[in-house]
């Protein structure tokens, strides 16, 4: 928590805020409202992360239509004053678990992305692995167990104010009508800190396949295991669904 209220690394995070802009949430106070007190403003956050009492606001959710579909995806969208605290969060999280992610998970990672994934699959496929499990998690980020994803951040971070934190950006109020609701479960899409927690909860799964050898390219929620023979293809199938039906 040390790193994450400090004044230095707020203050990047909210230039990275700036970079992306962005609509304002729940407050209606904007990215550039915001910085006309800058200081003022990163002081105070640093100084209820440092005692304990800052507390998210809720989350105005939005929905945006699906690329080449007619279905819409729900989009949460955090006041400016929570995109600042998730990214210096993020920042503070990030190089401890990107350092044992497995190799074959692409989205939303440093150095890395979508063109990296496909010249992967294209590698493969030129080297006869012509066999392709293709799959992707209906509603991952809306159905991730709170209690899980805790537990594999608590793997690995002992600081109880930052679990503490995490907790309370995972429980945040989301205003899709006018009482709104607290999520049972799940990382809103749109959140600064989702992307890594779905990295972070997903990477057990990335380990177990690459540890038994199969070939898999994943980019957050959809991913393609290549095989050689269709009984391996079968096989690690049949797998992955047992996974996916555990989600513990």
């Amino acid at each position: 928590m040390d790193k994450v209220s400090a004044l230095p690394t707020l203050r990047q995070a909210f230039a990275r805020v700036k970079a992306n802009d962005g609509a304002a949430g729940v407050d209606h106070v904007t990215v550039a409202e915001f910085e006309h007190h800058l200081e003022a403003n990163l002081e105070k956050l640093a100084r209820e992360l440092r005692e304990g009492s800052y507390r998210p606001q809720a989350i105005r959710r939005h929905w945006i239509r699906k690329l080449g579909s007619p279905e819409k995806r729900p989009l949460g969208i955090p006041t400016v004053r929570d995109r600042v605290v998730q990214t210096a969060l993020r920042a503070g999280l990030e190089p401890i678990f990107e350092r044992d992610f497995a190799a074959q998970s692409y989205g939303f990672r440093p150095n890395r992305g979508c063109k990296d994934a496909l010249r992967r699959v294209d590698t493969l496929l030129k080297e006869g692995y012509s066999w392709v499990v293709d799959a992707d998690l209906k509603s991952y980020f809306d159905t991730i167990p709170h209690s899980a994803l805790i537990h594999r951040v608590k793997e690995k971070v002992a600081d109880g104010r930052v679990l503490e934190l995490l907790a309370a950006f995972l429980t945040q109020k989301v205003m899709g009508t006018a009482e709104g609701w607290v999520p049972e479960e799940g990382t809103p899409q749109g959140a600064v800190i989702s992307p890594l927690l779905s990295n972070i909860y997903l990477d057990p799964l990335d380990q177990q396949m690459a540890k038994q050898g199969y070939e898999m390219i994943r980019y957050a929620d959809d991913f393609v295991i290549l095989c050689r023979r269709e009984a391996e293809a079968q096989a690690v199938r049949s797998e992955v669904q047992a996974w996916t039906a555990r989600r513990d």
